[in-house]
């Protein structure tokens, strides 16, 4: 059984030694599962523990808090992600002034010998840590010399000649392009979350949805065609407005997903919303009524381009 720690410190946690990769893991893309796959299979090779190492925030989140970087996924998803990969422990390291002005030295003494036993430390390309970033793969090659560990970066992974990154993924993702973005992911991308009350004013306009907060910065906001999943044994259709809701004065973050012809309660419920292709921007409206017939038109939209992708993928 997997095990999920988040401190720095504390007894160790591999007896027999571990093979540890360290990273972001934002949305864990088919660079971030290369890298984890090569752990998990080195250390069943060494007969040891496989190790994923993260932290949250994330480091640049934790750096830029008034303007935090987009996110991929939130801590749940990339904790459940991550943990279908075999791994024996999980690190969710959490990332405060503490621990960002930790010296990299430290860093390497405390939790990777320290806490994890390391008998090998595998990074993705350029991967850097510790304080003002002091850490790479030369420092830790030349401290594992000295404490009993290697070092290696596995190589970039390429998709149609392009390097995979969460950069591009966010990048792709502001433009709406979502075929780009499953080929960088290895999969569609979604988002999931547990089914919250709001301020059910779709429901007034003939719009109910299922809304999913999402507390970190979007990589993503406007209006969608989705499929949702884990309502039915298919994927349901849907449309979906992800963003702050500017004609209601809304804040913060939200989903909200209108499953076509669904009558039932999903409060509490735990859905997965899958993004098929962008219709339009977030805009605010003058008045609720502007609003609902602009929802009407999405909605039409929508089914069209959610009924052809059905098609398209029966074809296939």
């Amino acid at each position: 059984m997997s095990r999920l720690f988040r401190d720095v410190d504390g007894g160790s946690l591999c007896p027999r030694g571990s093979v540890v990769c360290i990273g972001a893991f934002d949305g864990l893309h088919l660079g971030h599962r290369a890298l984890v796959r090569h752990a998990v299979a080195r250390a069943h090779a060494l007969d040891a523990a496989a190790v994923a190492l993260s932290f949250e925030p994330l480091p640049r989140e934790f750096f830029a808090r008034a303007n935090p970087p987009p996110r991929l996924t939130l801590p749940r998803d990339r904790i459940r992600m991550l943990l279908g990969h075999g791994l024996d422990h999980l690190g969710l390291l959490r990332f405060n002034a503490e621990l960002a002005a930790m010296p990299a030295e430290d860093f390497v003494r405390r939790v990777l010998a320290g806490r994890l036993g390391a008998r090998e430390v595998w990074i993705g390309p350029d991967f850097r840590f510790g304080h003002r970033r002091g850490g790479d793969l030369a420092l830790l090659q030349a401290m594992g010399a000295e404490l009993g560990f290697q070092a290696a970066a596995i190589d970039p992974v390429h998709v149609h000649g392009e390097r995979v990154s969460s950069t591009r993924i966010r990048e792709a993702l502001v433009a709406g392009d979502f075929g780009r973005v499953g080929s960088l992911l290895g999969r569609p991308y979604a988002i999931g979350g547990r089914v919250v009350r709001g301020r059910q004013l779709g429901r007034t306009l003939g719009f109910p949805t299922a809304n999913l907060r999402f507390p970190k910065a979007p990589a993503l906001s406007g209006i969608y065609a989705t499929w949702v999943h884990g309502v039915a044994a298919q994927p349901w259709p849907s449309v979906s407005s992800f963003g702050t809701r500017p004609t209601v004065e809304g804040v913060e973050p939200l989903l909200e997903a209108h499953l076509f012809d669904f009558a039932g309660d999903l409060y509490g419920r735990h859905i997965e919303v899958e993004f098929v292709a962008k219709l339009r921007d977030e805009e605010k409206f003058p008045d609720l009524p502007a609003l609902t017939a602009q929802m009407q038109r999405d909605a039409e939209q929508a089914r069209a381009i959610l009924s052809e992708s059905e098609r398209l993928r029966a074809t296939a």
